[in-house]
Order: structure tokens, then sequence, then C-alpha cells
């Protein structure tokens, strides 16, 4: 297994609040995890070697090895994780563990290729849109891609690339297809003719905005103004270390 798909931790007895926000002082990450046939086993990771590993967005959607010293390795995928409000922290993560014979259900990114060559990407006036930026599959652990191609090479103005044209690698499965059949028609990416009565998206969104606020003036109605919006009513864990 590649380098960055390993995990090293450590088991730790002591759980709870109070242990975890030691342990975050200490610079470590408080783990768990869970699946298959066995309990859950809290974990304790290194903060600043998990912060450099989710930099990969391939973190997220492969197979990792968990390693607790020499002996004890088992694979899993990320399942949950939770970052300080704004510190670049991690907070805590949680791991599911995986089997060879069982298929996982992840999200995995859309990588889309091809934009700039097709006849779309080369026209003027045409904007290329991702409706989508990750989809669920499902595979065994072997077969579990780091994410989706989405070809775009052959999009042409007023083109739709939906989920029922996206191509899957072999033993890949998109199980909303199955539960759902509408979902097949689905945008996942389009190309549109922008006229330049019609400007940027960012420019009409702009007119629209002046008009209303402009309309609401002409009938008495105050406009509000931005305000930074806090947090208040929110209880973070970062609160309860300051008070401590």
């Amino acid at each position: 297994m590649s380098e960055k798909n390993i995990v090293t931790a450590e088991i730790r007895e002591d759980v709870g609040k109070g242990a975890s926000r030691r342990l975050r002082r200490d610079g470590k990450v408080p783990a768990v995890i869970y699946g298959g046939d066995r309990e859950p086993v809290a974990l304790t990771l290194n903060q600043a070697e998990l912060v450099h590993a989710v930099e990969l967005e391939s973190f997220f959607s492969s197979v990792l090895e968990i390693r607790v010293g020499d002996e004890i390795k088992q694979k899993a995928v990320v399942r949950d994780m939770h970052r300080h409000p704004f510190k670049p922290l991690i907070m805590h993560i949680d791991f599911m563990r995986v089997s060879e014979t069982e298929a996982i259900r992840i999200s995995v990114p859309l990588h889309f290729i091809g934009e700039e060559a097709s006849p779309a990407g080369k026209a003027s006036g045409v904007v290329i849109q991702h409706q989508m930026t990750e989809i669920e599959i499902s595979a065994l652990a072997k077969n579990l891609p780091e994410f989706i191609a989405v070809d775009l090479s052959d999009l042409d103005r007023g083109d739709v690339v939906t989920v029922a044209d996206i191509v899957l690698p072999e033993g890949v499965e998109i199980p909303a297809l199955v539960s759902d059949p509408e979902i097949a028609d689905s945008a996942v990416a389009n190309a549109s003719y922008i006229s330049e009565s019609q400007g940027t998206g960012a420019a009409a969104a702009a007119e629209a905005e002046a008009l209303a606020a402009d309309e609401l003036g002409e009938i008495g109605m105050p406009v509000a103004e931005d305000e930074d919006e806090g947090e208040e009513g929110e209880e973070t864990e970062a609160d309860d270390e300051s008070k401590e």
C-alpha cells in the first residue's frame, strides 16, 4: 500500500470530552474506528501528520491502512471528520473498517477532462458548468477508484452530460441508478451560451440585487446592510477550552 494511504495510530483508553481536550492540547486527534463484526476502538492520531494527509483529495475516497505499532493493521475508509471552526485543526475523525469481500458505498470526486479541447471549450460565449463535484459509488475495496473521470472532449454548445453518461471503471456501480432510475437524467455538466446582454453570472446577480434594493426603497422598506454573522447561540469545544 502507498505510504500516503497509511495512517499511524495509537489505541487510547481515556475517553470523554475532557480527555479529548487534553489530547488536542498535546497535538493529538481523538479518533474512532468501527464496523465489521468487532467493537469500536478509540484511537489517537498525530495532529500535524493528519492535517498534512487530509490535504490530499484521495484521502477521503481511498482505502486507508490504520497501523497501530508493528502488529495491528486494519483497512478502513474515512466516514466523518470535524474541523475546528476557525483554527487549522482537526477535532475528531471516524474510520469505518472495510472487508475485501463486501462492497463499500462512498462518495468520490468527479474529475472533468477534455474540457478545454471540446467544441464548447473553444467556442466564444459558451460557459461550461459542472453541476456535480462528487458522486456516491459502490465497489469492492480492490476496485475503489480515487476519482471518476468525466470526459467532456465532445461537449458542444447546448449539450448536457448526465449521470447515465458517466463511464465507470470495472467493478464500480452508482447505487442511485438502481434505487432511483430518474437520477440517470440528472445533469453532471452542461455547456450554455451566454449572450452579451446576459453578462456573467456575477454581473447578473449584482444587477438583480441592485434592482431589488431599488424596489424596496420605492415602497419605503429599509434596505438591510451586510453584517458579519457571528456564531452566537452555538457552544463549541473551542469556547470550553478558553474557559479552562
